[in-house]
Formats: structure tokens, sequence, C-alpha cells
């Protein structure tokens, strides 16, 4: 439960506000008391964007012997690509930067079960939106396996159905609350997302699993499910990492069927500069409030697109959040610096976009 009181459901519109409760619910250790054994410090880790985790000590460890491990993340294929899913693209990168081997599911039974969308489209807008993106922001066909759910190994297709043998429908109320037969299908699918890998590898591989919050529920039952079939697979639990989320343009959520409070990947400059010119801040009412009270950053939009994407320099980061806390900076001024940031971004990742094209067979053989 949120402090709400509302259930963490991974397919519904989740705006999580206190972490802290959730971890200490669920069971979610801090980042922070690991984070001096990871190398190759990723800035959401030092930046607590990624707060939480759950046996990531193993993965520090296989990154730093240079041992195989395996990164897993699915992408729900439901409209434009944008900062937000960015997030977790630069996440899957960096594992696979630091030795992982990347697989990458298309969720699209999930989606046909859940959002009720069609085959064709979310397989059109899995590669040209997705794929491509993430081609564009550096990830690399060697060592990474991308697979559709509707499309995939027969083994990888049973395994669902094996592990429906140890798992109990009122564990999966507990677990998600209401049900359909859809959820629990899709359900015992993560699961087999999550652990099929180590059987295609063929031997107990660590595995981690970035994800937000929402999605802690398919952690906690793979997890259970792991142990359960020791004796069948000797699977190593898979573990996890967590990441906050970016708030949308007005400050709340961002929501892919709201394109007002995002902005996308394939934007152009234009739209994204009206974007940001009506985005929310951290500002004051005026502007004598302002440089005498200092704004509000850590309220501010455009400073978490600083934060999550435009600015990788923590000593530039921090430059920004003083002048802003102090007054010495105006919002104005501000929103024109991230117009221009995004301007730049934009226009360089959509001309490797355009490239990237020539590499989607290396990806879809």
């Amino acid at each position: 439960m949120d402090k709400t009181g509302k259930r963490i459901d991974p397919w519904g519109a989740n705006d999580i506000s206190d972490y802290d409760k959730l971890m200490s619910e669920f069971g979610i250790e801090p980042f922070s008391n690991i984070i001096n054994s990871v190398p190759n410090i990723h800035k959401y880790m030092r930046r607590n964007i990624i707060y939480g985790h759950r046996d990531f000590k193993r993965i520090a460890l296989a990154m730093k012997n240079k041992t195989p491990f395996i990164m897993l993340t699915g992408l729900m294929p439901s409209g434009k690509m944008h900062f937000g899913h960015k997030m977790v693209a630069d996440e899957m990168i960096y594992f696979q930067q630091n030795g992982a081997h990347c697989y990458v599911c298309i969720a699209d039974i999930e989606a046909y079960l859940t959002r009720n969308m069609d085959l064709e489209t979310m397989k059109d807008l899995a590669i040209n939106e997705y794929l491509l993106n993430y081609i564009a922001l550096g990830l690399k066909p060697k060592k990474c396996t991308l697979y559709f759910q509707s499309d995939f190994k027969n083994k990888y297709n049973t395994l669902s159905k094996y592990f429906a043998k140890k798992v109990t429908f009122n564990e999966l109320k507990a677990i998600y609350g209401d049900l359909t037969t859809g959820k629990i299908t899709s359900a015992l699918t993560q699961a087999a997302d999550i652990l099929y890998p180590q059987l295609d590898i063929g031997r107990p591989t660590p595995t981690i699993v970035p994800v937000g919050t929402d999605q802690d529920p398919h952690l906690r039952l793979t997890r259970d499910i792991a142990s359960r079939f020791k004796s069948e697979y000797n699977f190593i639990l898979p573990s996890s990492t967590y990441h906050r989320y970016q708030k949308g343009l007005g400050g709340s959520k961002m929501s892919s069927s709201d394109p007002t409070t995002y902005i996308a990947l394939t934007d152009s400059k234009k739209d994204a500069e009206s974007k940001i010119k009506r985005a929310l801040t951290g500002g004051r009412d005026t502007l004598e409030e302002q440089k005498r009270l200092g704004g509000n950053p850590a309220k501010c939009t455009i400073f978490e697109l600083y934060k999550f994407h435009l600015i990788d320099d923590d000593s530039k980061l921090k430059n920004v959040f003083d002048d802003c806390s102090a007054g010495k900076i105006m919002c104005g001024e501000c929103k024109m610096r991230c117009i221009e940031l995004i301007a730049n971004f934009l226009e360089k990742h959509q001309q490797k976009r355009e490239k990237a094209k020539s590499q989607l067979d290396k990806f879809l053989k």
C-alpha cells in the first residue's frame, strides 16, 4: 500500500510519494547501504534516483570480478517513448557496458491481456519507437537477446505453466489484490521472463532486474517461485534495483496517454520548447519573492530534467540547485537553459535514431 492506502499495482497508474514507507513495507534495502561496493557508479545511484535494491551485492561482485551476469528488462509498447522511459534504457545500457548479457522482453502478451492492445500495433511500436531509441542511446547487439513474449522459445512458454503448480490463487490475491485470469497469466509469464535467461545461458547466473516500485509484486512472486523450484532448476534468486519516477511536466505522474506530461524522444525542438515553457517550476509567486526567498528545486520539473537526464556533472547540478534555492536564478532563465539543452539532445539523438535503422536486423535475427 502507498501512504493513501492504495495497493501498489503493476498494472495501474501509481503516483508514489512515500518511498521510505514502501521500502519498509516491502523489505527493500536502501541503495546507499551498498553503493560503495559498486564499480563504475551510475549517476542515478549517486543521486538517489536508484534508491533501493534486493540482493544487489551479487551483481556488484559480478561487475567487480568481471564474471557473467544477466540484466532483464521488459517494455510495454503502449505509446511514444519519452524521457521517463529513457531512464530504464539508461540503466540497461549501463549494465550491458559493465558486462551483463541483456535480455529485453517485449511484453506484448501482458499488454494484450491487461491493456487491450492488438499485437500488430504493439510490434510496430516496440521496433520503430522503443528499439530504435534504445539503439540510438547506446544498446549494442552483442550480448543482447531481444524477444517478444508472443513469439519465443517453447521452453520459455512452458515455464510459466510449470510455475503454476506451486503458486496458489490466495497467494496471488494477497500480492496483487483484485485478479482476472489475464492478470494471473501475466504474473506467471513475468516470472518466466525473469528466470528463463538462466536456463537459456545454461547455468544459474546472477540476474538484475531494474524496476520502478510498482513492479515489486512481480519480483517478490518470482523470488518465491525461484526458491520453490530450487530442486528442479537451481535458480539464483533474481536481484533488483528500484528507481524513483520522474515527475510529469505538470508536477504529477508522467503518463504515456497524456503528451502534455512528457517530452518524447521524437518530439520536435519546437514542441519540446512549448512544453518546457508551460512546465511547473518551484518558483515563487512574484519576482521579488523569488529573489528574497529563493525557489524550491525539489518541486521543480525543470530541475528533474536536469537531475535525471540533462546535466551529468554533479557539481554543475549542485550549482543549479544552490542558485535556485538562493534566488540567484529566475525560472524564465532556467527554462531557457533547459530548452537549449533539450534541443541539443533531441537533435543529436534523432540523428542517431536514423542511423540506428540500419542496425535493427542485428537485434531481430
